[in-house]
């Protein structure tokens, strides 16, 4: 850039970029000191979404004062002839680099380091939930932790950075939720949009795992949505512990504040046995029914007007009769029986796709799948309960528009012996429902949850 950014910040290098996004080292021509610059770009990539967060963001941090918190210093818009319009937020610079730099570097960190960071991360947190109105970061990860100056057998100065997801629960209580975070450090709970600051904790608990073990928390086996770290990591028997409290899917299961699990950390308290307590996602219309001997499932309906179907119904013979008349030699657009039974016959399919339903039984003795249409079911499957071996969650690949790659679920199977005999796909379900559904079937039938990336 050739002129100082509101004649006041001179940019001296880039820190960091994403698309329509970017972080900027600069001077500040008024004080002399290192600055770092956040800046929204409005160009072609750009989503109102986008500048709701980075007003937040600007919001939220004038309001923060915390030593490891980098302070807020200025908030201002941009025109430049080189890349147009754009926000930029300014923050005090902090030398140091992230957590995961130092991964990258070959740094390891033994338990005792993992312990330390833990207590001065749960520190800040601390303060950020006691905050009025509380304030959830919603995106800690290695990468948003700063270490500086290490010294003797203590890891170094800690600070916690990029506020860029960050939800004050007063807005989250009134709005909806923008689902934001980062695949492998985002809880269940915060993929079906809903967060508290035990979602933080999870993130935490992530990012120490990652520590321990050098691998991404995606890297490693899951369980019931639980990560499975301890054969990767050389801990002491109390601390892992205390990372799976931390890391529990369920919030009534996890440690609830970080004042709790920095006292549980400290007195080496141990958790509570395991039980399933993932939740039903926010808004998820999926109808679930518990007894004593039987547990039942049903997807929801989507809705589709009688308005449309009568539009398809003759949309379609006219479009016949324009491009096909051809081959019938009526000259009324309603008698040509050539167009009228493939008209219906796509009405009907339409509507089969949009108001077909899936019903999921099992009990004691056998498991059934069946499609749903008005209470009418057919096309039932049903295995044995006791031949189920497996239930798959199976995940692909995707790519966001900042280029991150991180993984998303496509449907969940049950497999008889060999045989797949069940499969819960997207099109009926949500990532999250799935989530939830596998974890209330892995309880059920008393069977682990395999997660397949292929």
């Amino acid at each position: 850039m050739s002129h100082p950014l509101a004649n006041r910040y001179v940019i001296q290098a880039q820190l960091g970029r994403q698309t329509g996004r970017e972080t900027l080292l600069a001077q500040d021509l008024q004080t002399n000191e290192l600055v770092v610059i956040k800046r929204l770009l409005l160009g072609d990539e750009f989503e109102w979404q986008d500048l709701k967060l980075f007003e937040r963001e600007a919001t939220v941090l004038k309001t923060l004062s915390h030593p490891q918190i980098p302070r807020y210093l200025d908030y201002l818009e941009f025109d430049s002839a080189d890349e147009g319009k754009g926000f930029a937020i300014v923050q005090s610079y902090v030398e140091a680099r992230s957590l995961e730099q130092h991964l990258r570097a070959g740094r390891t960190f033994s338990e005792s380091e993992v312990k330390q960071l833990a207590r001065s991360l749960l520190e800040i947190l601390m303060y950020l939930h006691e905050h009025q109105p509380p304030v959830i970061h919603r995106d800690l990860k290695p990468s948003n932790i700063l270490l500086a100056n290490r010294s003797g057998d203590r890891p170094g100065e800690v600070y916690l950075v990029d506020f860029g997801s960050v939800q004050s629960l007063a807005v989250s209580e009134s709005s909806t939720i923008t689902v934001v975070g980062t695949y492998g450090y985002m809880p269940p709970e915060q993929f079906g949009g809903r967060v508290t600051p035990a979602s933080d904790l999870y993130s935490l608990g992530a990012t120490l795992i990652f520590l321990a073990t050098g691998r991404h928390p995606t890297e490693l086996p899951q369980r019931n949505f639980q990560i499975q770290f301890r054969q990767a990591a050389n801990l002491s028997p109390a601390f892992a512990d205390w990372l799976e409290w931390l890391t529990e899917p369920g919030l009534d299961r996890r440690l609830s504040s970080a004042t709790e699990a920095l006292q549980s950390l400290n007195a080496a308290k141990r958790r509570p046995p395991n039980a399933i307590a993932v939740p039903q996602p926010v808004g998820s219309d999926v109808q679930r029914t518990k007894t004593a001997t039987a547990l039942e499932i049903l997807s929801p309906r989507k809705d589709i007007s009688y308005r449309s179907l009568a539009a398809i119904a003759l949309v379609i013979p006219v479009a016949w009769w324009l491009f096909g008349s051809g081959c019938f030699f009526s000259p009324t657009i309603l008698l040509n029986l050539g167009a009228l039974v493939p008209s219906g016959a796509i009405a009907l399919g339409i509507a089969f796709l949009r108001l077909r339903q899936v019903w999921l039984h099992v009990d004691d003795r056998d498991i059934i799948l069946a499609n749903v249409l008005f209470g009418w079911k057919w096309r039932q499957s049903t295995a044995s309960r006791q031949m189920i071996t497996r239930l798959v969650l199976q995940r692909y690949q995707d790519q966001n528009r900042q280029g991150d790659v991180f993984w998303r679920v496509a449907r969940l199977r049950i497999w008889a012996g060999s045989k797949q005999v069940f499969d819960l796909e997207t099109d009926l379900f949500t990532e999250a429902e799935l989530c939830w559904l596998a974890a209330e079937l892995s309880h059920w039938l008393a069977i682990p949850i395999d997660d397949d990336g292929g």
